[in-house]
């Protein structure tokens, strides 16, 4: 009698290429969360030039991945920073994790980014992609919603303790999974749509 085939592992569903990864240890430092946002504004400014070069770039990523169906490496590294910093700062902001992130965003912050290489992409999809994202969107900006309030009560239970709660800071990791996602998706990183779980 033959052996019994194990399962093809093509079979299981591909992770997301873009994950989060969190290794924070939930300590947190009450001067800093404090001031902490003050201590963003540096980082916001910065976020928001880099933001202007990035949706104008968008625009010529859109042409290119119409006719190609390819990000190039070049704007697929120029994004995935950009995507990446901005998940570090926003990390910082709402108190998901604790240490000043570095300018540009760096690899190791506690809660970081891993962004798989350029792919190929549907076009039509790629022709369609605001139109798709609104849907996303949505879910965003109630994700959003929701991790504000989190945020907020985060503060003051942060502040008193000098810990983070895990309930609270694996929900805001959620809401950057999916923000993350959801800016990659429209950047052109990935050609697949915002997950609501892991994989």
């Amino acid at each position: 009698m033959s052996e019994p085939v194990p399962p093809v592992a093509q079979d299981a569903p591909a992770s997301h290429p873009i994950r989060l990864v969190v290794t924070d240890d939930l300590k947190r430092s009450r001067l800093t969360v404090f001031f902490r946002l003050l201590l963003v504004l540096p980082h916001a400014i910065v976020l928001a030039l880099w933001g202007i070069a990035v949706w104008l770039l968008a625009i010529v990523a859109w042409v290119i991945c119409v006719f190609t169906g390819r990000l190039p490496d070049s704007l697929h590294g120029f994004f995935g920073s950009f995507v990446t910093y901005s998940t570090q700062v926003s990390a910082y902001a709402s108190l998901a994790s604790d240490p000043f992130p570095a300018f540009g965003g760096r690899p190791g912050y506690p809660v970081d980014l891993e962004i798989a290489a350029a792919q190929l992409q549907s076009r039509l999809t790629a022709l369609f992609r605001l139109l798709l994202a609104i849907p996303a969107f949505i879910v965003l900006y109630v994700l959003q919603l929701v991790a504000q309030v989190v945020s907020f009560l985060a503060w003051f239970y942060a502040l008193f303790t000098g810990r983070m709660n895990k309930g609270m800071r694996d929900l805001l990791a959620y809401r950057l999974r999916y923000e993350a996602q959801t800016y990659a998706y429209v950047l052109f990183l990935t050609g697949r749509y915002p997950s609501f779980s892991d994989e």
